[in-house]
């Protein structure tokens, strides 16, 4: 399991490579990837505050809840903070599992913990304007299935 929250971009591609890299024992490796959105053509910059220390045990509680729900062979969380551009990578998840399903809901939950219970706090710049992100109904009813 390797938790990583970073100010500094990450290369996708990289990451992945390395995380699926000699996985002989597992056949499904699952990746997502969230990037910061434009809010109707008006978001300049988002920025995302965390508590150091707190955040990553945060992370590394429910990413070994995700390895002892699903049979997990490796997890991969890496989130970012700091001021980031629209099209910016905010987050990436990689799960490896034996089995599909296992790397696949595991990965979901991930991404659902992420965007509902995750210490982060998120404000949108937009011109001369700036406020803090509120809680949406749809991502806290996500983790209802869990």
């Amino acid at each position: 399991m390797r938790i990583v929250v970073q100010e500094a971009p990450f290369d996708f591609g990289e990451e992945a490579n390395r995380f699926a890299a000699g996985r002989h024992d597992m056949g499904a490796v699952v990746t997502f990837t969230g990037v910061v959105r434009d809010v109707e053509g008006g978001l300049d910059v988002m920025e995302i505050e965390h508590y150091p220390g707190m955040t990553e045990r945060a992370l590394e509680q429910i990413a070994t809840e995700a390895s002892t729900r699903w049979s997990l062979g490796d997890v991969l969380v890496i989130h970012r903070y700091g001021r980031l551009e629209t099209g910016a990578q905010i987050m990436m998840v990689a799960t490896a599992a034996r089995h599909r399903k296992d790397a696949f809901e595991a990965a979901e939950f991930l991404m659902d913990y992420l965007k509902s219970r995750a210490p982060f706090w998120k404000k949108e710049h937009s011109g001369a304007e700036a406020g803090w992100v509120a809680a949406r109904a749809e991502d806290e009813d996500a983790l209802t299935r869990w």
